[in-house]
């Protein structure tokens, strides 16, 4: 009788568990997004008044974000130190590559900045992360639009989801 106690207690936290686990997901990839705004601002900044080298530029930043992003622009940086690949819209494809954890909704972004790194002169580089800022600021907004209710949602499914299987088990 005990263990089915315990049995039940276990399904209901995993199910809640993988609900709370979504949730997180989803808050992580805005958090990612949040993140590489910043990245770019910077970029265009160190491009508009410095002229910063685009191997320079990824090493920076890699030092300026964490997680998956840093992987991200490390393995940008070695690439384009080591010139495996002809430019930098290769070099960022096989960058992100080498990322697999890297979310679905980072890498429409990643791939135009890398289309637009090292390809065009300065304003057409500086336009190109203009351009990508706003594909950021896109994929945001929709991640936002009903956060709250849909984050809770998750969470209740799973919670629910655990419930009803503790009463068909038991």
């Amino acid at each position: 009788m005990n263990a089915k106690w315990i049995g039940a207690i276990f399904v209901l936290v995993s199910c809640g568990g993988f609900g709370f686990s979504i949730a997180r997901g989803y808050r992580q990839r805005e958090r990612l997004l949040h993140q590489l705004l910043n990245v770019l601002e910077t970029m265009a900044s160190e491009l508009e008044y410095r002229l910063t080298p685009l191997p320079e530029l990824s090493r920076k930043a890699a030092r300026d974000t964490c997680g998956v992003l840093r992987d991200v622009f490390a393995n940008l940086a070695r690439e384009l130190d080591w010139q495996s690949e002809p430019d930098a819209g290769s070099c960022m494809r096989a960058a992100m590559d080498k990322c697999h954890d890297l979310p679905a909704c980072l890498r429409r972004p990643l791939r135009l900045l890398g289309q637009t790194l090292g390809r065009f002169d300065l304003p057409g580089q500086l336009k190109g992360i203009k351009a990508v800022q706003e594909s950021c600021r896109r994929e945001l907004a929709r991640l936002e639009r009903n956060r709250d209710a849909r984050l809770r949602s998750y969470q209740t499914l799973g919670l629910c989801a655990g419930a009803a299987l503790v009463i068909l088990l038991v």
